[in-house]
């Protein structure tokens, strides 16, 4: 499809565009967790970051990275124009995770960070999480029993 938009006119209409959040990936990771059982999570608490999951009493932030934005190492295909501000933008992005994942850990949270197409291995992704939970509620009852 043709653009009929001078690239001024598309660049000032597109930055009238608001975030709604990545309600594809969001949903895909909702339906992982319920599919594999990983019940207890909370979405967008207030924590740094606002994470997409977290779980309050093992306090585990969940993020669901989009490929794109955040500049994925296995899938992050760099625009062909306007590049300068892509680059910008997506690192940016990272600094910005990296400020949130140190803010989180400093306050006691497990960072958990899945890539968009990591989604597609459900079972890998389940395991993984699963672990994470294992291991802070086992650190929560050995905190209980003493």
């Amino acid at each position: 499809m043709a653009d009929n938009w001078t690239p001024e006119k598309r660049s000032e209409v597109m930055g009238r565009v608001r975030s709604r959040g990545n309600k594809s990936t969001e949903v895909a990771m909702a339906r992982l967790l319920r599919q594999f059982g990983l019940a207890g999570w909370r979405r967008h608490l207030d924590l740094p970051g606002r994470p997409d999951f977290a779980y309050r009493r093992e306090k585990i932030a969940i993020f669901v990275d989009g490929c794109f934005w955040h500049g994925c190492p296995k899938c992050y295909r760099r625009p062909k124009s306007n590049q300068k501000f892509w680059d910008r933008k997506v690192l940016q992005n990272q600094a910005r995770d990296r400020r949130v994942n140190r803010l989180l850990r400093a306050k006691g949270w497990k960072v958990v960070r899945v890539w968009e197409h990591q989604l597609e291995a459900r079972e890998r992704v389940a395991k993984r999480l699963q672990r994470h939970l294992d291991e802070a509620r086992a650190r929560t009852n050995r905190g209980q029993s003493r």
